[in-house]
């Protein structure tokens, strides 16, 4: 080949390196910005295997991920001489043996995977049924008064609901007749304990507090967003992606103050205007029968605006607005768009699919009116409170100590014992919707 038909070289600019970890970042924003487009054209497909093909593409990413999250974190712990790793307490010996049993590794598997040798898991393993106090390998022990079986069933209930609170937990077993006090089970559970915040009351602009009195007295409504990915960052200006479908959902959510009761969603592809949030506020209201007499909300440009006042004004409601910049406002809509938020981080995926994503939120509305005890409300739930119905947990309790006199009290709320003290009894967790991040608890007395 002559010199004259060889591919010219084209001279590299000076400094050509500097900027290659940036454009790597940027190619890698940009790419997922695009694999979430057609991901979200493909979930809205006519095809149903185009849409579970989209399912799919969507669940080998999270998989691939999630095994890099790992890598690094295993990368990161594998760099510390073995000799200087913190030992596995007897706890998560069990744990680890567990999973070796359920995964089917062999010794050498399953050092590699924890980062010990497999001398360490087979002297585990020999161990195992080694008893008291200094065991090398122990399940949780609890350290209060209570028999082993109520024990037992309150770390069943943690190991089949882990996100569930001590606070949570305590509430949901008195609603089904258990009455344990949070510190029992925060020792049983020997976790320390995690409280959710107080709720602030809500203030208008004008600092006029208005107080709930009764239900349909006075609703709290809000938007949020819900990614359906991780988050909204991108790496160039304005370093966010668009906040609209395929990359969030819009939710907008009306709350009763006096029972925190959730009377309504609606679910929207991008930002609602003014007449998409009155009219979900029209639906809401149908669905209760009844207006409230004052409606809480922020000055967003929804609601801040003549059309909605007037809007209020024809149904005789009266509109307050938060302040600005001051915390506790509006509290109650915020703190049960939270609880929201984590529920449906417990989703394997966010649905792309707009039907789906409703199918969820139906079954998570369901479940919070329903089964969900609320620390405001001493116990309850919001349809107890709406409904003014007798609360579960001030029903007659169950009493598993033999010796607890009948006339002593419980740990809050106070209820009569049930039959005669010693009782034994049986649990049964389901889960409301067939939705394992829903969990409803029963206790029945045993024969």
């Amino acid at each position: 080949m002559s010199k004259s038909q060889q591919t010219p070289k084209i001279p590299l600019p000076k400094g050509w390196k500097k900027p290659v970890r940036s454009a790597v970042l940027h190619v890698l924003s940009l790419a997922q910005y695009a694999a979430v487009y057609t991901r979200g054209w493909a979930a809205d497909s006519t095809n149903a295997r185009v849409r579970l093909k989209a399912e799919l593409d969507r669940a080998n990413q999270e998989l691939l991920l999630l095994r890099e999250e790992i890598r690094i974190k295993d990368a990161r712990l594998a760099r510390i001489d073995p000799h200087r790793r913190p030992h596995y307490p007897p706890t998560e010996r069990m744990a680890i043996l567990a999973l070796k049993a359920t995964r089917g590794w062999s010794l050498e598997q399953a050092a590699r995977v924890f980062h010990v040798t497999a001398a360490t898991i087979a002297c585990w393993m020999k161990r195992v049924d080694e008893q008291g106090p200094k065991a090398l390998v122990q399940i949780r022990e609890p350290v209060n008064k209570f028999p082993d079986f109520v024990r037992f069933v309150v770390q069943q209930l943690k190991t089949l609901c882990p996100t569930m609170g001590k606070r949570k937990m305590a509430e949901t077993l008195a609603r089904a007749g258990l009455h344990l006090g949070t510190t029992t089970v925060g020792n049983i559970l020997k976790e320390k304990p995690v409280a959710p915040p107080e709720v602030a009351e809500e203030a208008d602009s004008t600092d006029r507090v208005v107080t709930s009195k009764y239900a349909n007295h006075l609703w709290n409504v809000d938007l949020t967003t819900v990614p359906i990915g991780a988050g909204f960052w991108c790496s160039w200006l304005p370093f966010t992606l668009p906040q609209r479908w395929p990359f969030c959902w819009w939710l907008a959510v009306a709350v009763d103050h006096h029972s925190r009761r959730l009377m309504g969603f609606a679910v929207f592809a991008q930002e609602p205007s003014s007449i998409q949030v009155r009219s979900f506020l029209g639906r809401a209201i149908r669905t209760a029968g009844r207006a409230p007499k004052h409606l809480i909300s922020d000055k967003g440009g929804q609601f801040w605006c003549d059309g909605f006042k007037a809007w209020c004004r024809r149904r005789d409601i009266r509109p307050r607005f938060g302040a600005v910049g001051k915390h506790g406002s509006i509290a109650v809509v915020e703190r049960l768009i939270l609880t929201m938020k984590q529920i449906l981080r417990q989703l394997p995926l966010i649905p792309l699919r707009e039907d789906s994503f409703r199918r969820e939120m139906v079954a998570i509305t369901e479940w919070y009116n329903e089964h969900r005890p609320h620390m405001t409300l001493g116990g309850k739930t919001p349809n107890e409170v709406y409904a003014t119905r007798f609360p579960a947990n001030r029903k007659p309790r169950i009493e598993p100590r033999p010796g607890w006199p009948r006339g002593s009290p419980c740990a809050k709320p106070w209820a009569l014992v049930g039959g005669k003290p010693g009782q034994r009894f049986d649990t049964t967790v389901t889960f409301h919707a067939k939705r394992r991040h829903l969990p409803v608890v029963t206790l029945k007395r045993a024969a």
